[in-house]
């Protein structure tokens, strides 16, 4: 077996970020060989999923950690950014309770960023704090969600208002599970590997740029896939390494999210997907960096086509209302002191934060993407 390994290193804890194709089924093996300690006993777990993923996938992980000798018990939610509350959470808890699970069990996060936020946050504060596994089964979790210790759900108000920092024991990523990821999805998460080439690999911009088609799973070469994984956790890897609860440098992992998340909050987190709405935001921050000359009109217009060649959105709904929009972006976590801080872009591969981006170049902005030819989905 291909088995990569990308490794964060924190402070006071360290975990690896394992990419290997077929590994789903070898989870218990590396469970109970001891690559993950504090799993080894007592070895109950908690498996939390959605039905449509666990359907496919929940017979071959289950059979995986049996077979190690874990005993195995299951949770599932509805799927869905809708479904990413409080009254979620406390399923988790409720199936937590019912199978007993102890300060030594585990949770075991199987699927996207939704499910993966939700059960990291269950385990952050089940008995203070319990173990959990991130097995992610969309591209968007693998590259982004999954690595970092971010756990949370939304508040009516905002998006991931309420959460915490939960680190976890181990995140196994089986490119295999994408075959059957849906096209709209897997375009979701090439919103976030691009965002990886502008603040921080210009090479995984490059190779981007020059693959044929990006639009789709079956597009992509095997070593492009793999090379659009590594390097994207390699980057998540390398910022969170840094700044591990995001007093500075991490809050450029946030590009394009700023407006990206006003838009999913006031489309109810249901017609337009997570990584939809942070192409919006990429391409509305690429304009504001241009207006601010912050950034070349070239590198502005590589990023604009980049998204594009994705078949992603660059213009946001026409009828949002750009005073509410202005609203929403002050209970954005990244607000200090009154002011809303934007990451930027400064060159391909490089980004700055600012508090300095007026209403009116934000009122600008978001007149010109609403007159834009290009599609929004949704």
């Amino acid at each position: 077996m291909n088995k990569t390994v990308v490794s964060i290193s924190l402070p006071q804890l360290a975990y690896d970020v394992i990419i290997a194709a077929g590994g789903l089924s070898f989870l218990g093996q590396w469970l109970s060989a001891g690559e993950v300690p504090p799993l080894t006993a007592p070895r109950k777990l908690l498996v939390v999923s959605n039905p449509t993923v666990f359907q496919i996938y929940g017979p071959t992980l289950i059979e995986s950690l049996t077979q190690a000798g874990f005993e195995v018990s299951t949770c599932l939610l509805p799927d869905g950014e809708q479904y990413k509350t409080l009254e979620s959470v406390q399923t988790i808890y409720d199936a937590a309770l019912q199978h007993r699970l102890e300060r030594r069990s585990a949770m075991v996060a199987l699927g996207g960023g939704v499910i993966g936020d939700m059960t990291g946050f269950a385990a952050a504060t089940w008995l203070r704090g319990i173990p959990f596994v991130q097995v992610p089964t969309s591209l968007l979790a693998m590259v982004d969600a999954s690595i970092g210790g971010k756990t949370g759900v939304n508040h009516p108000q905002g998006k991931n208002l309420i959460g915490a920092f939960h680190q976890p024991k181990l995140v196994l990523i089986d490119p295999q599970v994408l075959e059957t990821l849906p096209v709209r999805e897997f375009r979701a998460g090439m919103a976030e590997v691009i965002k990886y080439g502008i603040i921080w690999d210009q090479e995984l911009f490059a190779a981007l740029e020059s693959a044929p088609q990006l639009d789709r799973y079956e597009a992509l070469s095997e070593s492009l896939l793999h090379k659009i994984l590594t390097r994207s956790c390699q980057a998540k890897a390398d910022v969170v390494s840094q700044d591990e609860k995001e007093a500075g440098l991490r809050a450029i992992l946030n590009y394009g999210h700023t407006i990206g998340h006003a838009i999913e909050s006031l489309t109810g987190y249901s017609r337009i997907n997570h990584g939809e709405a942070v192409a919006m935001g990429m391409a509305a921050a690429g304009w504001i960096a241009e207006k601010m000359d912050l950034w070349k009109a070239d590198h502005h217009h590589r990023q604009l086509a980049l998204i594009q060649k994705t078949n992603l959105p660059t213009a946001i709904p026409g009828d949002l209302d750009d005073e509410v929009v202005l609203r929403l972006l002050q209970t954005d976590k990244k607000v200090k002191s009154g002011r809303v801080r934007f990451i930027l872009p400064a060159a391909i591969g490089r980004a700055t934060i600012t508090d300095q981006v007026s209403s009116e170049i934000i009122r600008q902005v978001l007149q010109q993407l609403k007159a834009s030819p290009a599609q929004v989905q949704g």
